[in-house]
């Protein structure tokens, strides 16, 4: 994983989990990979994914089984996308907005840029 100098690695990583379970590939009431695996996977201290983790819990998106590891929440689709939309509005759609509006990009290039990217990268889950 590359990580960005810009924003905490926790969150980074808290993306990436977060990504796995949007995408179906972590499922509701599913067990995810201990901290030391996802350490090791991300080449990161386990101290780090701990974080990580933790962060995740407090926006219950995971649960910790005592003894078990932890877990993806039944709702932890809906818990995710609420966190990453909320944060998505405040952060990166002003931006956004910013550079569209200083770069004169319509919303039909816009509209047939994202057509194209959804074609390009996600084909596989829309059928």
């Amino acid at each position: 994983m590359e990580f960005r100098n810009n924003e905490a690695i926790y969150l980074q990583i808290a993306a990436f989990v977060s990504e796995k379970i949007l995408r179906g590939i972590w499922l509701p009431d599913e067990k995810i990979p201990s901290v030391r695996d996802l350490a090791i996977e991300l080449e990161v201290n386990p101290n780090t994914v701990m974080r990580t983790y933790e962060f995740l819990q407090s926006q219950e998106v995971i649960f910790n089984k005592r003894g078990i590891g932890f877990f993806v929440a039944t709702d932890g689709i809906q818990k995710v996308k609420a966190y990453r939309k909320e944060r998505f509005l405040q952060q990166d759609l002003p931006e956004f907005f910013r550079n569209i509006y200083l770069l004169d990009i319509t919303l039909e290039d816009l509209q047939n840029r994202y057509e194209k990217f959804k074609l390009d990268n996600f084909k596989h889950e829309q059928q």
